[in-house]
């Protein structure tokens, strides 16, 4: 994959678009790159794309950011909390009107773990999903629902400018990690498809600079994503194959601190397989193996 990679600073103000203000969070991360990019949307009246992490500091960016204007909308892509932490805050501060994904569904088993990402305080005025349209100053927002990376993820696209906001299921800096049983890889290639199918001319993410040529890197991103799959076939070609057997195998050099994240997409990878009956699971010296069908 060949997209530029911007490294957007923290706290500063950038108009990147006729329309798009950016402002990144203080959150920096192996997973958030520089940190989460929050977007204020319009002049004078505006919306406030993914207002970002429970962080004091970075409200009071945004409302430094929008002295004089009133936010009227608050909109979240997915309520991972470094999306989402601070619309509660935001909310009380402006009353604007809380709208986007639809708030997430808790586990209650033994996964219940895995839920620690997710923003228990999200309360939307209003959940949006596909055509779903919001007007104001000069902008129009279409509601794109594009599960995968979290079931409840959603794309904002922005018409006038034929540009989409991508939250974390496309971004220019990083490939999205698919962690089930929220995330599905079969769910994720569908939505990137969808935009496939689309004519933007930039994407917006929700961490690192934009991506400028979408059609181009969208191809790489699913021809990146049939690559892992083939490798870990390729893996389980040679027997059975536990997942960390696999991503010593897929993930050569791999950054100790995304190796669990890559555990969880060859886990998304392997449910997929298996959907498609070209894997199945099995037993192996007691523990979770998986093989070739």
């Amino acid at each position: 994959m060949s997209e530029a990679q911007e490294s957007p600073v923290a706290g500063v103000l950038t108009q990147a678009s006729a329309r798009v203000r950016r402002l990144v969070a203080p959150n920096p991360s192996a997973f958030t790159f520089t940190g989460t990019c929050t977007y204020i949307l319009g002049q004078g009246e505006v919306a406030v794309a993914d207002p970002g992490p429970d962080s004091d500091a970075h409200l009071a960016a945004l409302m430094a950011a929008t002295r004089g204007e009133r936010i009227a909308f608050i909109l979240v892509t997915h309520t991972h909390r470094d999306h989402s932490g601070l619309a509660a805050k935001l909310k009380a501060a402006t009353g604007a009107q809380l709208l986007g994904a639809r708030a997430h569904v808790f586990h209650t088993g033994p996964e219940k773990g895995l839920d620690a990402s997710h923003d228990a305080t999200y309360a939307p005025d209003r959940a949006l999903g596909e055509g779903d349209a919001l007007a104001f100053d000069d902008v129009t927002l279409t509601t794109l629902e594009t599960p995968g990376h979290a079931a409840n993820h959603l794309c904002f696209a922005l018409e006038e400018e034929k540009s989409v906001l991508t939250g974390d299921h496309v971004m220019a800096w990083s490939t999205s990690v698919i962690a089930p049983p929220d995330g599905h890889m079969g769910d994720y290639m569908a939505s990137l498809e969808k935009l496939r199918a689309r004519d933007d001319v930039t994407f917006w993410p929700g961490h690192g600079g934009p991506v400028t040529d979408p059609a181009r890197y969208l191809r790489a991103l699913v021809g990146h994503r049939r690559q892992r799959e083939a490798a870990i076939l390729a893996r389980l070609d040679s027997g059975v194959a536990t997942i960390p057997e696999i991503v010593a195998s897929a993930y050569p050099g791999l950054d100790p601190r995304l190796v669990k994240a890559a555990g969880l997409s060859t886990l998304a990878h392997l449910q997929d397989l298996m959907r498609r009956g070209l894997a199945a699971q099995e037993e192996r010296d007691g523990g979770e193996g998986y093989r070739r069908v």
